[in-house]
C-alpha cells in the first residue's frame, strides 16, 4: 500500500525531512529543561506537532501500520482504538512519573516536588595512560543528573500522549 498519495511529493518530501529535526529538537530541548529554558512541556508539544504532520501527510493508516506494525481496518470507528490506547498508556506512565518524583521526596521527609541533582563524571582510573583523559572524561562527558529531569520526562509524556490521543480522535472525524 502507498501512503499519502492524495499529497504532493513535495509534502511528502518536507515531511521526511523535517521530522527528525524536529524530534532532535524535542530531545534537546527536553534534555537541557531542568537547566535552561525548555524542558518537557515544549518538547512534548515539538513532538505531538511532528507526529500532527505525519498524520497529515501520511495518513492515519501509515501511523497504524507502519510505525505501531498494527493493521489497519476501516472499521468506521473515529480512530484506531490500539492507537488511542497506546496514547492513553503514555499519558498514564508520564502522569505516574511526573507524580512519583513529587512523591519520592515526600519518601525521604522532604517536601512535595523537592528536587536534588548530582554531576557525574566517568571514572578516569582504567584509561589514565591517554594523555588527556582526565580532561575528556572529567569534563566533556560529565552529567548533570537531577530528578528535576524524571519530572521533565513525566510531563514529556503526559503532553504527547494526550496531544496524540486528541489528534488521533479529533483528526478521524
Amino acid at each position: 500500500m502507498s501512503y499519502g498519495d492524495d499529497t504532493t511529493v513535495i509534502a511528502r518530501t518536507v515531511a521526511r525531512i523535517t521530522l527528525p529535526l524536529v524530534l532532535v529538537v524535542a530531545i534537546s530541548l527536553l534534555f537541557q529543561g531542568h537547566n535552561l529554558p525548555g524542558g518537557g512541556f515544549i518538547a512534548g508539544v515539538l513532538t505531538a506537532a511532528a507526529f500532527a504532520l505525519v498524520y497529515i501527510v501520511f495518513g492515519m493508516e501509515y501511523v497504524q501500520e507502519t510505525i505501531f506494525g498494527d493493521e489497519y481496518e476501516p472499521d468506521g470507528s473515529v480512530a484506531g482504538p490500539a492507537v488511542v490506547d497506546r496514547y492513553r498508556t503514555l499519558f498514564g506512565v508520564g502522569l505516574a512519573v511526573a507524580a512519583g518524583t513529587g512523591l519520592g521526596a515526600m519518601a525521604f521527609g522532604k517536601p512535595f516536588l523537592t528536587h536534588t541533582d548530582e554531576v557525574v563524571k566517568p571514572s578516569t582510573e582504567y584509561v589514565a595512560w591517554i594523555p588527556g583523559a582526565d580532561f575528556i572524561f572529567g569534563t566533556l562527558f560529565k552529567f548533570h543528573w537531577a530528578t528535576a529531569f524524571l519530572f521533565d520526562i513525566g510531563v514529556y509524556f503526559v503532553v504527547v500522549g494526550g496531544l496524540l490521543a486528541i489528534l488521533a480522535v479529533v483528526g478521524g472525524e
